[in-house]
């Protein structure tokens, strides 16, 4: 029997959002039938690593891109310095700073490099400028960590192993810490933050598969990072550089046992620069990456890379979320009117994949964050974010933009 027009258009809008919620399903159930039997952590600790002696790991050189920050950047320094061996290097690159940024990592014991050009603005410029000045004598490895980040005891030397090891990008489990006392938006948005960092991620780490890069604490073998393209201005400059290493053979790996953290921002404008950025950038990368990523895994015959294009479709949580409902309920009211099964049994089957997903990461990585009452509540928090969504089509950030720390003054 032939599709009416309505059915036709449910069934394909229906296939299109199954695929990244199948996609997330199947990386969910990864992660927590592979964490039984392991001892259970918390989701804002990660496990702990012995520091390794310096005849076990390669040199290294950690590059801290800082713009105006002099408010923070002493505690990040003072987490990762201890970590550093005597041939190890810690680079501030002080990126058009207007305060004390410089002098307060150099009294840090840091090695400072400024870079003054307005015109050109963006954490990759300040990345460039410190790969830059490590090629007259180059390290091993080179590991990224942001100015308002924690390194946590062991980090660096696990990070420097296992990228020497694989000879690949590799990225550490990257978590932000909700402020005491959070609302039920920030609680939501953080249970959201830790099943795309560390929940994902593990699911794929079980199959050897790669993951995303996601902005600090990345490490890269010196001849991979400095023959790349980090000079740009995008908006995620870090998924863009995954997403170019992994085109060139080289894709990233998920290190879990290396733990970075950072604040996550409390006002209004410093959530809503935050999310905006990282949301509009990976809706933009889905729509100029994933079609030519699965291409070209394709045709290459390549099946990590298939799998980074996979991970790449799987829109945020809150979007995913919103579309499936909307689709549901369009299928609900068809059949209704015209008992059109086929639309209403595939976005059913939709419905109940995710909410599978979400409540499997909840058990496992979220208990501690939200209770069972804020998930329920959760779609409130994504009609919350329908503006977000709806300034993508209209008014999409393209620009990289720092986000407003807490710290900033007025």
């Amino acid at each position: 029997m032939a599709l009416s027009p309505a059915e036709a258009l449910l069934v394909t809008l229906a296939l299109i959002v199954l695929v990244p919620v199948a996609v997330l399903s199947g990386e969910v159930i990864l992660a927590v039938v592979g964490s039984r039997g392991e001892t259970r952590q918390r989701s804002d600790s990660g496990p702990k690593c012995q520091p390794a002696r310096p005849d076990e790991r390669p040199s290294l050189a950690v590059i801290v891109p800082a713009h105006n920050e002099g408010a923070i950047i002493a505690a990040t320094l003072r987490s990762i310095a201890p970590q550093l061996h005597h041939a190890d290097r810690l680079i501030v690159v002080a990126d058009n700073c207007t305060d004390q940024t410089a002098s307060v990592a150099s009294s840090e014991g840091a090695e400072v490099v400024r870079r003054d050009d307005p015109s050109r603005k963006g954490k990759g410029y300040a990345l460039d400028h410190g790969i830059h000045r490590l090629r007259a004598s180059p390290p091993h490895i080179v590991i990224i960590v942001d100015a308002d980040c924690c390194v946590s005891s062991g980090a660096i030397d696990s990070l420097a192993r296992e990228c020497m090891r694989t000879g690949l990008p590799t990225q550490a489990l990257y978590l932000m810490h909700a402020p005491k006392d959070p609302g039920i938006k920030m609680r939501i948005a953080h249970f959201a933050f830790v099943v795309k960092n560390q929940v994902r991620p593990a699911g794929l780490h079980r199959l050897g598969l790669p993951c995303q890069l996601m902005g600090s604490g990345m490490a890269f073998p010196w001849s991979l990072i400095s023959g790349s393209s980090v000079a740009t201005g995008h908006i995620t400059e870090d998924l863009k550089l995954g997403i170019d290493l992994a085109r060139s053979g080289a894709p990233p790996r998920f290190c879990p046992q290396s733990l970075v953290t950072s604040p996550s921002p409390t006002s209004r404008e410093g959530i809503q620069s935050q999310r905006t950025r990282w949301e509009h950038g990976h809706l933009s990368t889905i729509l100029s990456d994933v079609p030519s990523l699965l291409f070209q895994s394709i045709l290459r015959s390549d099946g990590r890379l298939l799998a980074l294009a996979l991970d790449l479709s799987v829109p945020p949580l809150a979007l995913l979320s919103l579309a499936t409902s909307a689709l549901w309920a369009a299928s609900a009211l068809l059949y209704a009117f015209s008992n059109a099964r086929l639309p209403l049994e595939l976005t059913t089957a939709t419905m109940v994949l995710l909410t599978m997903s979400v409540l499997l990461s909840w058990a496992r990585y979220g208990r501690n964050i939200v209770s069972l009452r804020d998930l329920i509540l959760s779609p409130v928090y994504a009609l919350w974010k329908i503006p977000l969504y709806a300034r993508f089509i209209g008014a999409r950030q393209l620009d990289w933009v720092r986000s407003k720390r807490d710290t900033d003054t007025p």
